[in-house]
């Protein structure tokens, strides 16, 4: 199968590169990050997580971000909601899009949100049914779908029963996360091969951690096979609290830089998200660990 021709990024900055900071990160810099992003040309930027904030207290303005956003025409604010009454809150802030999140790993579901996947399941079906009524978009996450910290390797097979359910509950599009970030381009093409013969190509989105350095082929090889919908993380930020040792989501930039010299469409402007890489990482005091993004600010510094 040839490459596509053009790709979604969804950006999962906000969210997956901030919430597990260890300090809280103020309200007007996520704000600011949402908006820089934007004018880079993101079109899909996951804004928030309506979540407990015992569990995630760095998440504990998202009716602040979602309601103090500068929305822009064709760009859709998503938000992750695990529960009706995070679902309930999101919709009064005016989200434009939800997501659920599980996981393909037993142990992971229990680590992760404190229960098993049978029941982790049977807790989105109505928050997915709801939020279908209110006209909302909804994804899926499934989480170690490439292994798991606890449980090792996971068979295709689990990812693709796990997917298959979120699909059949409604979720308009899966996206299938390797949290650990220890998959190789043969072990994501044998999952992807065994998911779509349940959920198409075109509703499947790659959410892949570059722990291994090996985000970049994985996303390659899953592109060869049809996938064009990639989730990454501006200057690779992000991370897991139940993943230890794992390094974050791929970064949005390294992507781009792909994308531009395979001749793939994104619509993003890479100086400037580079640019934007660069200022969020050093108004936390965090690492930036775009390649590109550190290449390009060393180029322009000569």
């Amino acid at each position: 199968m040839a490459l596509p021709s053009s790709v979604r990024l969804v950006e999962v900055g906000p969210r997956d590169g901030l919430q597990n900071e260890r300090e809280f990160v103020p309200t007007h810099l996520k704000l600011a990050l949402i908006e820089r992003l934007a004018d880079a040309g993101c079109k899909h930027i996951e804004a928030a997580s309506f979540v407990s904030p015992r569990w995630v207290p760095q998440m504990s303005d998202h009716r602040e971000i979602m309601q103090g956003i500068k929305r822009r025409p064709g760009v859709t604010y998503s938000a992750l909601t695990p529960n009706l009454k995070g679902l309930e809150a999101a919709i009064q802030s005016g989200v434009d899009e939800v997501a659920v999140f599980g996981a393909a790993s037993e142990a992971f579901s229990q680590k992760n949100i404190n229960c098993s996947i049978a029941d982790s399941l049977q807790r989105f079906e109505p928050v997915v049914v709801q939020a279908r009524q209110a006209g909302l978009r909804v994804r899926g996450y499934v989480s170690c779908v490439l292994g798991c910290p606890y449980e090792g390797d996971i068979e295709p097979a689990q990812v693709k029963w796990v997917a298959d359910a979120l699909f059949q509950m409604g979720c308009d599009e899966i996206s299938l996360g390797d949290t650990i970030g220890t998959g190789t381009p043969l072990k994501a093409k044998r999952m992807l091969e065994a998911v779509s013969a349940k959920v198409p190509m075109a509703n499947l989105a790659v959410h892949f951690h570059d722990t291994y350095g090996q985000a970049l082929a994985n996303l390659y090889a899953v592109m060869e096979e049809g996938i064009s919908i990639i989730d990454s993380s501006v200057a690779g930020l992000g991370g897991c609290p139940y993943a230890k040792g794992a390094s974050g989501n791929v970064a949005s930039e390294d992507v781009v830089y792909m994308l531009n010299g395979l001749g793939i469409e994104s619509g993003i402007d890479l100086d400037a998200l580079a640019r934007t890489g660069d200022w969020i990482t050093c108004s936390i005091n965090q690492p930036n660990r775009s390649r590109v993004g550190t290449a390009l600010k060393a180029a322009c510094a000569q």
